[in-house]
C-alpha cells in the first residue's frame, strides 16, 4: 500500500466526521471529486479494501467504544452504527472482533487476568509456530520510541486486523519474529503493542497503541523464499486501519498455546 492519493486521506477524515450518517459510494466519491469507479479504484489501491468496507470497520470500532463507554443497549448501539437488525450486528461484530458485543462489554476483568498472566511468563517460545511443511516468514520489529511491553503480530487476509490472524504470535520484546509453515497465499503483516503500564480498557480499545503494517501484501508461493520483513512500530496515524480483533482474546489464545494445561 502506498500513500499516492492525498484525497483518500481527506475522505477518511470525512468518514470519521460523519461516522453515524448513511454514506454511499457516491457521497464519498463526490467528496474526493472523482467518479464512483475511479474513487473506488484508488481507495482500494491505497487502503487495500473498498471504501464501504473501510467505513464498516470504522463503525464497528465505534461500536466497541460505545459498548465500553456508554450504557446503551446492544440493539441501540447496532442502530447507532447503521445496523437495523440486532442479529446482523451481533454476527458481524463477532466475526470481526472475535466475541459477541455482550461478551466484549463485560470482558475487562478477563482481559486484566490475561495481561497479568503474560507478565509471569518466562518462556515465550510459541509451539504454534513450529510446523516446517511450508515456507518460513521471518522479520524484525523495531519502534520509533522507547517501548516496554508485549507485541502482537500476525498475518491477516485483509489489511485490517479483524478476525483471527491466519498466523499470529506474541513477542516479549522488539527484535526477531518467525512464522513457520506459512501456506501459499496473499497476506498482510500487521502488528501492535501493549505497554506494561496500560490498563485493560487501553487495549480493549487500542486507539493509542503503537502499530505497524507491511507496505505491500506478502505473496507466499510454494517452495519460494519469502523476503525478510521489516516492521517499525509507531504512534497511530489517521489512515491506519482500525484494530477490530480483540487483543485480550489473542492474549488468551497465546497463553493456551504456551501453557496448554492451564485452566485460563
Amino acid at each position: 500500500m502506498t500513500d499516492r492519493y492525498p484525497e483518500v486521506e481527506e475522505v477518511v477524515v470525512y468518514m470519521h466526521q460523519r461516522i453515524y450518517e448513511p454514506l454511499s459510494l457516491a457521497d464519498l466519491a463526490g467528496q474526493a471529486g472523482y467518479s464512483r469507479y475511479h474513487f473506488a479504484r484508488i481507495f482500494k489501491e491505497q487502503m487495500g479494501v473498498s471504501p464501504l468496507y473501510y467505513i464498516s470497520a470504522l463503525r464497528l470500532q465505534k461500536a466497541k467504544d460505545l459498548l465500553l463507554q456508554t450504557d446503551l443497549r446492544v440493539r441501540d448501539i447496532g442502530m447507532e452504527i447503521g445496523q437495523q437488525s440486532l442479529g446482523t450486528f451481533t454476527t458481524r461484530f463477532t466475526e470481526r472482533v472475535g466475541m459477541t458485543p455482550a461478551q466484549f462489554r463485560h470482558y475487562s476483568p478477563n482481559a486484566s487476568d490475561h495481561f497479568q498472566s503474560l507478565k509471569k511468563i518466562r518462556d515465550w517460545s510459541d509451539p504454534g509456530s513450529q510446523s516446517r511443511d511450508a515456507p518460513t516468514l521471518k522479520g524484525t520489529i523495531t519502534a520509533t520510541e522507547p517501548f516496554n511491553g508485549i507485541i502482537l503480530v500476525g498475518l491477516f487476509p485483509k489489511p485490517i486486523p479483524e478476525g483471527f490472524p491466519l498466523y499470529g504470535t506474541l513477542l516479549s520484546s522488539l527484535g526477531e519474529f518467525c512464522f513457520q509453515g506459512v501456506h501459499p497465499g496473499v497476506y498482510y503483516l500487521l502488528a501492535t503493542s501493549v505497554s506494561w503500564r496500560m490498563q485493560a480498557r487501553d487495549f480493549l480499545l487500542p486507539h493509542q497503541t503503537l502499530r505497524a503494517r507491511s507496505k505491500d501484501p506478502i505473496i507466499v508461493k510454494e517452495s519460494s523464499p519469502i523476503p525478510h520483513q521489516q516492521l517499525t512500530l509507531c504512534p497511530p496515524r489517521l489512515g491506519d486501519p482500525p484494530i477490530l480483533i480483540s487483543l485480550p482474546l489473542l492474549m488468551k489464545n497465546f497463553l493456551k498455546r504456551v501453557n496448554p494445561h492451564s485452566n485460563r
